[in-house]
């Protein structure tokens, strides 16, 4: 089963699960209630912690829910915050997940630094939600900007073809037709 989040990020192959981590998770329990897929395939746009550049296609099994305060010290958390579903002791590349886009290069470098390679908001709920039950799971990205001060706007100017090379990206791969 191939997901995506929502909103203006749908694919007509891909069935959308809400945005950020609480509708997505939500959603995906909804769903794995209902009729438990075989394989989870999570597709979306993603931030690039600086290892990645934009348009990069980044494929993973591996999620993280490590929050903005965290790197000053001013949180932490008695949950699990990094799930994986890799097997074969490859590295992987670590997907950070949050409700809030990091737009500081400082961040940013503080993020790639603890092997957080790129951020997307939802992967974090799906990787959880496919262990909960029990599922394989993975996530297809492709980078559409920066985690820096202009986030947003390369977010806006590169979204559109992202969704074009995710879509080429899963023909190539024969997990998608047309």
């Amino acid at each position: 089963m191939i997901l995506c989040a929502g909103n203006n990020e749908t694919f007509d192959f891909a069935l959308p699960i809400g945005v950020g981590l609480i509708d997505s998770a939500m959603s995906l329990t909804r769903l794995c209630l209902n009729e438990k897929p075989e394989f989870i395939l999570f597709v979306g746009s993603a931030g690039s912690y600086g290892e990645y550049k934009i348009h990069d296609i980044v494929e993973s099994k591996t999620a993280a829910n490590i929050e903005l305060g965290f790197l000053d010290n001013n949180a932490y958390t008695p949950i699990d915050n990094v799930i994986s579903a890799q097997t074969n002791g490859e590295k992987d590349v670590m997907v950070n997940s949050s409700n809030y886009i990091t737009t500081s290069e400082k961040a940013m470098g503080q993020f790639r630094a603890l092997g957080l390679g790129i951020e997307n908001m939802e992967f974090f709920s799906v990787m959880r939600v496919a262990q909960v039950f029990g599922i394989p799971a993975g996530g297809v990205f492709c980078v559409t900007n920066f985690c820096d001060a202009n986030a947003h706007r390369d977010f806006i100017a590169n979204h559109g073809f992202a969704k074009v090379l995710l879509s080429d990206h899963l023909k190539a791969k024969g997990l998608i037709h047309g």
